[in-house]
């Protein structure tokens, strides 16, 4: 057993026994209470199921295993003596709860080169879609041709005990885990560069091995991918990608077949597809305006041009968040430090210092400030990575060290299937009328 495998193991079983004496001993206590507006607006805020690796705050945003964005930033281990921390390091935090040393995230970067074996299935099988086929569905098609090598499903058909779950969702989340960035990378070659192919390097670390796999050399664009793909990791379990990983996880399908759900529902246009929309908005205005420099008041103009319309400015508001998202600061001071002078960039500062007065000034927001989606486009456009119909793939790749962190979890934990209770609007009417 590997040394993670095996610290997680351990950590699980205590955390079983514990949960196991709670739900014996108080099961029937009452901790929250359902309101009409939650049952009727998507069970906003409704708690109602555990999530380990990492919790939503109001006011303080994202916190890993308790450690926020900037905390992360100083004690994960880095690449080579780099700024920004290594994703292998947030993977280990989520599944153990422990900052891990240099020497535990070198082996863990290891691990996941040596299991990155994409067969040429899987290659051939993107090979023969569309060229025009969104990215985010050839992102779930190419998870989906990866499930024949799923060890859980084998050892599930084979009777596999429950106790032992846990270790086969463990050995699909880190093979899978260690495929994406070649997937990813591929359907971003085949689809914007005519098929030219890029072959992994092999000393290069998780991230850093990606960018290089979609065509990106430069060490800071190498640094981007490794802070962009640690702050997109997990956002807690009650967002829609995350929560439908779980969901699906909780019949017992396997990692591939929960992630590629999960995946689906990054691809809407209220979750992951958001990031896409910042930056085709910002492209239309830069359009319709004729110039990507254009003045404070113009874009003033411009956003209530959209408002009117009946449209929002994607990018800003969250439906938990009530202060500017953490991950927007994060990249805001990865532009301030990597980035001199860019007119994409620039236009993000001044619309950060216009939108959200605009929309306290409506009265009906209550979240004006700018989401982690506000920033993340303009960043990547400056280093040349314009194709925005991509982006919710890389959003896409960095989920996966969460939410497959909170499925062995669910394994290990022996969580059950998920089954909530629905009603009728008839039941409910008689429920008032009572």
């Amino acid at each position: 057993m590997d040394i993670l495998k095996q610290k997680f193991h351990e950590k699980a079983e205590a955390l079983k026994q514990e949960l196991r004496t709670i739900s014996k001993e108080k099961g029937a206590q009452k901790i929250d209470d359902i309101t009409i507006a939650q049952m009727l607006g998507g069970m906003r805020g409704v708690k109602s199921m555990l999530w380990e690796t990492s919790q939503l705050d109001a006011q303080e945003g994202i916190r890993f295993r308790g450690y926020s964005i900037p905390e992360l930033k100083e004690k994960l281990p880095r690449f080579r003596g780099g700024r920004e921390p290594m994703p292998e390091g947030l993977f280990w935090l989520m599944l153990v709860g422990e900052i891990p040393t240099q020497e535990e995230v070198q082996w863990l970067s290891d691990e996941w080169k040596k299991r990155a074996v994409v067969p040429q299935h899987v290659l051939d099988t993107l090979n023969g879609l569309p060229p025009d086929t969104h990215p985010m569905t050839q992102f779930t098609i190419g998870i989906m041709a990866l499930q024949n090598k799923s060890i859980f499903a084998a050892k599930y058909a084979k009777g596999m005990p429950k106790h032992d779950y846990w270790d086969a969702t463990y050995e699909d989340s880190m093979n899978l885990i260690a495929s994406l960035p070649q997937v990813a990378a591929h359907i971003y070659r085949r689809t914007y560069h005519n098929g030219d192919i890029i072959a992994p390097n092999p000393e290069e670390d998780w991230s850093g091995n990606f960018a290089h796999m979609l065509g990106f050399e430069g060490i800071d664009f190498k640094s981007l991918m490794r802070l962009y793909l640690t702050i997109h990791a997990d956002h807690e379990g009650g967002n829609a990608s995350a929560h439908t990983v779980h969901l699906v996880g909780s019949t017992l399908s396997d990692a591939y077949n929960s992630f590629a759900a999960g995946m689906n529902s990054l691809a809407g246009p209220l979750h992951g597809l958001a990031n896409q929309e910042v930056i085709k908005w910002v492209f239309e205005m830069i359009e319709t305006l004729g110039t990507r420099t254009p003045s404070d008041d113009q874009i003033k103009k411009y956003v209530q041009h959209t408002l009117d319309a009946g449209k929002v400015i994607p990018g800003y508001g969250h439906a938990v968040l009530r202060h500017p998202d953490p991950r927007f600061v994060a990249q805001r001071e990865f532009a301030r430090e990597y980035i001199k002078d860019s007119e994409i960039v620039n236009i993000v500062w001044q619309l950060f210092d216009i939108v959200p007065p605009i929309l306290q000034g409506l009265g009906k927001v209550k979240n004006p400030w700018p989401n982690v989606d506000a920033h993340s486009g303009a960043i990547l456009v400056h280093y040349g990575l314009n194709e925005y119909s991509f982006y919710t793939v890389l959003f896409g790749v960095s989920r996966g060290l969460g939410v497959l962190a909170a499925l062995c979890w669910s394994r290990a934990l022996g969580f059950p299937l998920e089954r909530p209770k629905s009603v009728t609007s008839e039941w409910l009417k008689t429920q008032l009328d009572k």
